[in-house]
């Protein structure tokens, strides 16, 4: 039987655990992609989403996997929210992982407000025209592929190419002329170890992570923070892009 705790609705008639997934019996009032907390026999916890529910039954994927978990002992809190991030401009000159959640050695980042990470769509009729030129350093795509704020810039590559430093010069080179107000939000997602530290050093060493952030899905994460990661990256752009009025390459 469902007991209401403090922040949710606490569950542990564990039906089921198998790959990522974890079914729960007895759920009578949880939403697509709420937020859940999951308490292990160890005391540890981890984080979820729901990601099917109906019929008395809820389907929830762990992002941290359910290696160790057991059925018995297991406890599944549904926060009744979808997953937020603090956004501020504290964000700036910070490393998350895929989350959203610090890997630099530094505390939690303040937040001036908590934004859902499955935001809104856009009106593509209430876009600004493009008419901003981004610089990006490299001659070949300022001259003959120009970057505009509001674009695409596809980058093509096989295995073994240099695509990574392409990106990475981008990242620290990239500026609007005659705009001081800019930042870039770099998120990478299911890169090698070797790759991830190569990015985080570049922006180190120029100076640029001062108007970064960087969001570091490595390639051993779960499969699951693949997903989360490109609208953990939007939520904190449209932050400083809207709410700051930063000029914002992701």
């Amino acid at each position: 039987m469902p007991s209401r705790v403090k922040g949710g609705v606490e569950y542990t008639n564990i039906e089921e655990i198998r790959g990522p997934l974890i079914a729960i019996q007895g759920v009578t009032d949880a939403a697509f992609d709420e937020l859940v907390e999951i308490d292990s026999v160890d005391s540890s916890r981890r984080l979820g989403t729901v990601l099917e529910v109906g019929g008395g039954r809820a389907v929830v994927q762990v992002f941290e996997g359910t290696s160790g978990l057991s059925i018995a002992g297991t406890k599944a809190r549904f926060l009744g929210k979808t997953m937020e991030i603090p956004v501020s401009s504290d964000l700036l000159g910070r490393v998350f992982d895929g989350l959203g959640r610090p890997i630099d050695n530094l505390p939690e980042p303040v937040g001036e407000d908590f934004r859902d990470v499955n935001g809104a769509p856009i009106n593509p009729e209430r876009r600004d025209y493009p008419e901003d030129f981004i610089q990006t350093g490299v001659s070949v795509i300022d001259g003959l592929l120009t970057l505009v704020r509001g674009q695409k810039l596809p980058i093509f590559s096989g295995a073994g190419m240099s695509h990574g430093m392409l990106a990475a010069q981008i990242a620290r080179q990239a500026t609007v002329v005659g705009q001081e107000e800019f930042a870039v939000v770099f998120a990478a997602i299911g890169v090698q170890n070797n790759e991830a530290a190569f990015f985080r050093k570049s922006l180190e060493d120029s100076g640029a992570i001062k108007r970064s952030i960087l969001y570091l899905n490595l390639a051993d994460d779960p499969a699951i923070e693949r997903l989360m990661t490109p609208k953990v990256a939007l939520t904190a752009a449209e932050y400083l892009a809207f709410d700051l009025g930063m000029h914002v390459l992701v």
